[in-house]
């Protein structure tokens, strides 16, 4: 790669980073809407962010955004360790699935399927070898699959208006070139 090639592709990455910082931002801002359910705290923003990452920005930088959110969520006491499975696999998911497909519904599909049934199970090792929670293998997975539904709906709304206003496709524009 030459020089000036290397240069654009680094003012590329410093455009997602920063975008990506922002959606994080508003993330972690937004925490406080929460769900309590069972033994978890079900924060349906993280699910709805992971939705519009997906779209704008993709899978590497989604996985990438809901790690740092789980961080900064548990730093300042505003979530658990089960923030992590969850969201992590979700963002990983549903951003395959935009990347592959650029259908919005099977989007919604892989977020569901990636945080509330295999996040919902990946929480299990997590309950028990990190916080000492005794639970069955199944526990989390209906708490995240009502946070995660409730998030892509969200998600989807947010979306469509953003797509309607044209921000998606300028924000897609700009990260590209």
């Amino acid at each position: 790669m030459d020089g000036k090639n290397l240069r654009e592709n680094r003012k590329l990455n410093q455009k997602k980073m920063v975008v990506t910082a922002m959606l994080i931002g508003i993330t972690v801002a937004l925490s406080p809407l929460s769900i309590p359910i069972g033994t978890s705290r079900c924060f349906p923003v993280q699910h709805m962010m992971n939705v519009i990452i997906a779209v704008i920005l993709g899978p590497g930088y989604g996985v990438s955004a809901a790690f740092v959110t789980s961080v900064i969520r548990n730093l300042l006491g505003m979530g658990t360790l089960l923030a992590f499975p969850g969201s992590m696999i979700g963002a990983l998911l549903c951003g395959i699935v935009y990347k592959y497909t650029r259908n919005i519904w099977m989007t919604l599909a892989g977020e569901i399927v990636g945080t509330g049934v295999i996040g919902g199970i990946a929480a299990y090792p997590v309950a028990a070898l990190f916080m000492g929670k005794q639970v069955a293998i199944f526990t989390f997975v209906v708490p995240f699959l009502v946070s995660t539904t409730g998030g892509c709906i969200l998600g989807i709304i947010l979306v469509k208006i953003l797509e309607k206003t044209g921000v998606i496709s300028y924000l897609s524009d700009s990260l590209l070139n």
